[in-house]
């Protein structure tokens, strides 16, 4: 226990730091993928269903809220799906949050609560950021709602939090970075992690300084 608290304490001291040498820099957008629900453990695709964080998902989301002491964020945005907008409120940002619903998770139509196995069953060679789901959205779909959420961003100079789902997340990293809304693939994503989207040079030279940190929310 004792270990594990200190690897604690120096993550949010090391954070600390950096968020004292960037305050007077660009902006940051810090992305927040939700803990853990019953489907995400099963590895089931958890779309437009509403289900809740298990109670080890809401442990984690209070986990992060300690991680986040002592951050200020001039914007809060959260998917409207509760599994986000709990982690948010568990995490302490809920009274701040504003609902955006270009946040939410893919719409996997007909494959909402299958998993890929059972996927592939009715429909062999089948990937996600390729195909996209029947009677759900496609990649374009999902890389234009993508769009959407990044030039508000872009538009905004303070630091930002965003409480969303994996698949869409993925798919916000690759277009963040001007890539293909199906280089998403690339961009594995656990549940309640922290990644930081950033600039480097100027807003013209977007960077990600951090991807898929399990560290906050580890439980």
């Amino acid at each position: 226990m004792n270990e594990d608290k200190t690897d604690s304490e120096a993550f949010a001291h090391s954070r600390a730091e950096d968020a004292n040498v960037v305050s007077h820099s660009l902006p940051e957008i810090h992305v927040i993928r939700h803990g853990e629900t019953a489907w995400t453990e099963s590895r089931r695709h958890t779309g437009l269903t509403d289900i809740p964080l298990t109670e080890r998902g809401e442990r984690q989301a209070r986990r992060f809220g300690e991680h986040l002491r002592g951050w200020t964020f001039a914007h809060v945005f959260t998917s409207p799906l509760q599994r986000a907008r709990r982690t948010c409120e568990l995490a302490g940002l809920g009274a701040m949050a504003q609902v955006n619903p270009d946040l939410v998770e893919w719409n996997y139509g007909d494959y909402d609560g299958l998993t890929t196995a059972e996927i592939l069953k009715l429909r062999p060679g089948w990937q996600l950021f390729r195909d996209g789901c029947p009677c759900g959205e496609s990649v374009a779909e999902v890389g234009a709602r993508a769009d959407r959420v990044i030039a508000r961003l872009r538009a905004l100079d303070d630091a930002v939090l965003l409480f969303s789902s994996g698949h869409f997340l993925r798919v916000l990293a690759a277009r963040w970075l001007g890539l293909e809304a199906s280089c998403g693939r690339l961009f594995l994503l656990s549940t309640t992690t922290l990644s930081i989207l950033g600039y480097e040079h100027d807003k013209s030279d977007p960077v990600i300084r951090l991807w898929n940190d399990i560290r906050p929310g580890l439980d």
